[in-house]
């Protein structure tokens, strides 16, 4: 008997800057899904080691795939399109969530969803921008041409980080957002990544009046036939003990840098953190990282910070995104990096 044919599924654009709490905000929403409903989450990261997707415990219901290693709307444009149709013809979800690159242009990416290939099956809706209110202190980004598209795109704001924010960054942030143009449907503060999923579900379809156009950086990597790869954590195997596995890349303006751990190795969990809040502030810093307190999440951006639980047993990985003076020698830091390891007779220790 041949499967209904797919229909009409709506589609969520989660946009914005690196390390302004996309992942965190779609657990958050994840965390309130109608239980009748099915869900499918596409991650983009514009690093290699493909970070995010760790963040998420595997479920029936929720089916999460990660696409690492450079922007949805240009370096990997070329695999989108083959990546949506498998996993909308091989699962079947009520609802696409998708997060692009902190770096990705949303023009590119909605030419893909409403392209031929997907004519009556993707219906996009609001497109939402995460706003830290700290970065419009920050003049390297808030005159960057990226992250002023993201927002002029966006059909709503989620103010996130808001928890950290001051009144007058919270006051300035909500002045800034207040003069962008198309004006916004709505404005929501989104503490802690918290976001009432039904002013999600009650959201209407993209305003195709908002579309941009790709910017020159996006369009010349997308048009020069560049490929990066893909890491798919499904097949590629775990790395060897004492043989990590580096991955690094430049585009944009940005360079990564980035390793991934056989999934016996340890770390000392105090000096590791250490040495990672030593890095120079400007850097993003994630990693997922099996240590002597259990698997955990690190999470860094703007300087600040978090350390949590992991659910990811797969392999350790940890990943650096930023300018390129801000990147420390790989060599060095890698070198730093094993130095925290917990020595083999503690690890044999180890229940």
């Amino acid at each position: 008997m041949a499967a209904t044919p797919l229909r009409s599924i709506p589609v969520h654009l989660f946009t914005g800057f690196l390390g302004s709490g996309k992942s965190t905000l779609i657990q958050r929403l994840i965390e309130q899904k109608p239980a009748n409903e099915r869900w499918a989450v596409l991650i983009n990261e514009f690093g290699q080691v493909g970070i995010d997707q760790t963040m998420f415990e595997s479920r029936d219901d929720v089916i999460v795939k990660g696409l690492p290693g450079g922007c949805l709307c240009c370096q990997l444009a070329f695999v989108l399109q083959a990546t949506l149709v498998n996993l909308l013809h091989r699962h079947r979800p009520d609802r696409l969530l998708i997060e692009p690159s902190g770096l990705g242009h949303p023009a590119g990416l909605l030419d893909t969803l409403r392209g031929e290939a997907f004519a009556d099956v993707l219906v996009v809706q609001d497109i939402v921008a995460l706003l830290d209110p700290s970065r419009l202190e920050d003049p390297r980004v808030r005159e960057h041409d990226t992250f002023n598209d993201q927002l002029a795109m966006a059909d709503a704001v989620a103010l996130t980080m808001t928890d950290r924010s001051g009144a007058q960054a919270l006051a300035a942030a909500e002045a800034f957002v207040q003069q962008l143009w198309p004006p916004k449907k709505w404005v929501a503060h989104a503490a802690h990544g918290e976001l009432d999923v039904n002013v999600l579900l009650a959201g209407g379809r993209h305003r195709s009046t908002t579309a941009g156009s790709v910017r020159d950086g996006h369009a010349a990597l997308r048009d020069s036939g560049a490929r990066m790869p893909v890491l798919d954590e499904f097949v590629v195997p775990a790395p060897r003990p004492g043989q990590p596995v580096a991955a690094s890349g430049r585009a944009l303006g940005y360079h990564t840098l980035g390793w991934r751990w056989s999934p016996v190795e340890v770390f000392d969990l105090d000096r590791l953190t250490l040495l990672l809040d030593r890095l120079p502030s400007a850097l993003r810093v994630k990693g997922v990282l099996h240590t002597d307190a259990g698997w955990k999440l690190y999470n860094r951006g703007e300087g600040a910070a978090s350390l949590g639980p992991s659910v990811w047993r797969q392999d350790s990985r940890l990943e650096l995104i930023g300018e390129a003076a801000h990147m420390p020698p790989a060599d060095d830091l890698l070198a730093a990096i094993h130095a925290c390891r917990v020595s083999g007779e503690e690890v044999d220790a180890l229940p």
